[in-house]
């Protein structure tokens, strides 16, 4: 099993748990509820990704491994539910590693299909993005992309790093690594300064 297939099993961890903490917090889902948020959370925005860029199968329907993965997090979230919700700061952990390797990991598979970088950039923050507004949808939620905080814009950064550092014929994994670091690091700036990008101007 490579690194990479390593991180995106992570990644669909991570978002697996973030969905099912957000289904219960929301409702009192049955397990069926809980898992189809899950699995929604975790592969929602991966597989718009592949859809757009002609990728099939669809990751999880080529790799059962993630189907797995996805029951062991809710399984696993349900054990230690009660630990997990009491901290409030879990939530935003998990989500913030999910998009911080959904987006690299999206951005890298789509250079594979030589599409222009400014694509592959979005692809990466589509991959990283999607499954959690459909997630918050479904939740009866104001999607995140369109609340007050750096979230799809921080994904975009850390792509463009990641770009500009292939483009430098950097080593694969300090571009992952380091663009990783960056999507990280400005979530965690911008939620505990409450940071912001300019409001949209409106008609008064």
């Amino acid at each position: 099993m490579s690194l990479q297939h390593i991180l995106e099993l992570c990644g669909i961890a991570f978002f697996a748990v973030s969905g099912a903490l957000v289904a219960n917090q929301k409702s009192k889902p049955d397990w069926f509820g809980v898992t189809f948020i899950g699995f929604i959370t975790s592969i929602g925005g991966g597989s718009i990704r592949d859809m757009l860029l002609g990728s099939y199968p669809l990751s999880w329907v080529k790799d059962p491994t993630i189907i797995y993965v996805i029951i062991a997090s809710i399984v696993i979230t349900s054990l230690f539910f009660n630990k997990l919700i009491r901290f409030k700061k879990i939530f935003f952990i998990f989500d913030t590693l999910g998009i911080a390797m959904f987006t690299i990991l999206g951005t890298e598979k789509a250079l594979n299909f030589h599409v222009d970088p400014a694509i592959a950039a979005i692809m990466g923050m589509f991959s990283a993005i999607m499954g959690g507004v459909i997630r918050d949808v479904l939740t009866n939620q104001v999607p995140v992309i369109f609340r007050k905080e750096i979230y799809a814009t921080a994904c975009l950064i850390g792509a463009i790093v990641y770009l500009i550092l292939n483009a430098l014929n950097c080593e694969r994994y300090t571009c992952l690594i380091a663009s990783t670091l960056i999507i990280i690091a400005i979530r965690v700036v911008a939620v505990k300064y409450q940071l912001s990008l300019p409001q949209f101007n409106r008609e008064k």
